[in-house]
């Protein structure tokens, strides 16, 4: 399969949550995630992305809040789909929220949700979010008839998860787990459905994902913290918007 050539503009949602981690590694005030949203906003990003975990392992009520009311973008609150966290959507009133599975013993998001076995519950969520006027995002494995299912439940948005690629050795592997994205993406666009994508990407592997024009937007977080470290978060996020508009970074 030939990937075409970037063409529309594509957007970054950029997640903060790395930035609470480590200001949680200290349980201080530094650094600030809240501060961190707006300077990404201010280089460019399009929407901020935080995921409020049961736990409160890294991002904070708080921090959901304030981002919410400090930003001129859009806010992505990623969270699972509990009757804790839809009063929390309530409360905060995020543009979207993005579904997404959660185990307290992983280090970070293991894959997508199991729309078959949740399908009831998932349909109600769904159906209480749109009910607040808040778009629905299902994060989910590149599976056609994944996709369709979300479809099904009503979703505004499918959120592709790319740890599979991220994560491939060989460059057949990676082929492999490109083609199963750009299926995937092609489904959900001829079904009405808003594609983003995200999860493992970096400056190292994002373009040949760009290359799928149905894919709008990418929620790219600790790659972009990471290099920010050594760069200055400006900076870093400007190369990111470079590369996912194939463009050479400056």
């Amino acid at each position: 399969m030939n990937f075409e050539k970037i063409g529309a503009t594509r957007f970054l949602s950029l997640n903060v949550d790395h930035v609470a981690t480590i200001r949680e590694a200290r349980k201080g005030d530094m650094p600030d995630p809240v501060t961190a949203a707006l300077i990404a906003e201010k280089a460019g990003v399009d929407s901020i992305t935080v995921h409020l975990r049961e736990d409160r392992r890294h991002i904070q009520d708080r921090d959901v809040k304030l981002i919410s009311k400090l930003i001129k973008t859009s806010l992505n609150l990623e969270m699972a789909a509990t009757e804790e966290m839809l009063r929390v959507a309530y409360n905060v009133r995020p543009h979207l929220v993005t579904l997404v599975p959660e185990n307290r013993e992983e280090v970070t998001t293991e894959g997508g949700l199991d729309l078959f076995l949740k399908k009831e519950q998932l349909t109600q969520f769904v159906k209480d979010l749109h009910s607040s006027n808040i778009q629905v995002s299902l994060f989910i494995d590149p599976d056609i008839d994944i996709v369709k299912l979300a479809h099904k439940i009503d979703a505004d948005v499918v959120e592709l998860h790319t740890g599979a690629y991220a994560n491939a050795i060989s460059e057949n592997e990676k082929y492999n787990e490109l083609i199963k994205l750009a299926n995937a993406a092609r489904t959900a666009k001829k079904l009405g459905l808003e594609v983003h994508a995200g999860h493992g990407l970096n400056y190292h592997n994002i373009l040949p994902v760009a290359n799928i024009n149905e894919i709008e937007e990418f929620a790219i977080g600790h790659s972009v913290i990471s290099h920010a470290i050594f760069v200055g978060l400006e900076k870093a996020v400007k190369e990111m918007l470079s590369l996912i508009n194939g463009k050479k970074p400056v």
